[in-house]
């Protein structure tokens, strides 16, 4: 499948995915990475930097769930597929490294690259919207939330 360009940006400015796998007893296995990158139409990427259980069951052939969201809106994705893992010194890892600035300042912390091959993705929505409400003003009552939680709970202007 292609990833759509909504689905691009979203991964872009989000960044922070949560992978989901499955355990060899299998339970599930969650773990936030927040180094993603888009790295063509078909694939998303991540360092594997402290990710072993998600990278053990990966070679196990776990399939994988990764779901992003932004959290004003309220809304995401969720791309399933399989995953490969390159080890840094591998030619394939080194070139996604050197296109990918984030990870070029995380040389060295690393034990190589998740590359994840989408094969279908689904609309992640909140249930929030079912009563009509907007993405505006999902987005204005979020921002309101979080303004409060900064240090001294006082709004930012």
């Amino acid at each position: 499948m292609k990833l759509t360009e909504a689905m691009k940006t979203l991964v872009r400015e989000q960044r922070l995915g949560f992978v989901a796998t499955v355990n060899a007893d299998g339970t599930p296995n969650l773990s936030p990475k927040g180094t993603f990158e888009v790295l063509d139409d078909e694939h998303l990427g991540f360092l594997d930097i402290r990710s072993p259980n998600t990278a053990r069951n990966i070679r196990n052939g776990s399939k994988v769930e990764v779901n992003f969201v932004d959290p004003f809106v309220r809304r995401g994705f969720r791309f399933f597929g399989r995953a490969e893992i390159l080890a840094p010194s591998t030619e394939g890892a080194r070139e996604l490294i050197a296109k990918v600035s984030i990870w070029q300042r995380r040389a060295g912390t690393h034990r190589g690259v998740v590359k994840i091959r989408v094969e279908r993705a689904a609309p992640l929505i909140s249930p929030a919207y079912d009563d009509g409400t907007t993405e505006d003003a999902l987005r204005r009552s979020w921002t309101d939330t979080f303004r409060r939680l900064q240090p001294g709970g006082e709004f930012v202007k």
